[in-house]
């Protein structure tokens, strides 16, 4: 499990190979605006996001689906720094990580070559085998490091 800037741990599904839930009408609405953003995205944000187009779901029913789209790898999830699970659908397929703007949300998928070339040196050193880890990383995007610095974005 990594840890969040703030020290918070943090939990990805990036690259899970759970079997793909079943299909229902409220699922194919939380995974249509899920891909309709670039940006992870609370449970209440999605709830709220789904309500403005006029599609009425539950928030105890976006949490259900976005907990099976997790699991079954469909949709990646981080742990924010004040520990609120964020949700978004991702581009990549099998293990990556993203780097995530603490202020907006945006987020890049990252693949890490260097990063799991390292996790296998040190983990070999170290006698260690079948090695599992979890890497986001957080920091502020291009346009919200240029607001905090009171330059145009």
């Amino acid at each position: 499990m990594s840890r969040t800037a703030s020290g918070t741990p943090s939990r990805s599904t990036a690259g899970s190979t759970a079997a793909r839930p079943r299909a229902t009408r409220q699922r194919a609405a939380v995974a249509g605006i899920l891909q309709r953003t670039t940006e992870f995205r609370s449970a209440q944000q999605i709830h709220a996001a789904l309500e403005a187009e006029g599609t009425k779901v539950g928030l105890a029913t976006v949490y259900r689906n976005l907990t099976a789209l997790a699991d079954s790898g469909q949709v990646d999830q981080v742990r924010s720094a004040d520990g609120e699970i964020l949700y978004r659908s991702c581009e990549r397929v099998g293990h990556h990580h993203h780097i995530v703007c603490r202020v907006c949300g945006h987020a890049e998928e990252v693949a890490g070559d260097e990063l799991e070339a390292w996790i296998e040196r040190v983990s070999a050193a170290a006698g260690f085998t079948q090695m599992e880890h979890v890497a986001e990383f957080f920091g502020l995007c291009r346009d919200c490091s240029a607001r905090a610095e009171g330059a145009p974005s």
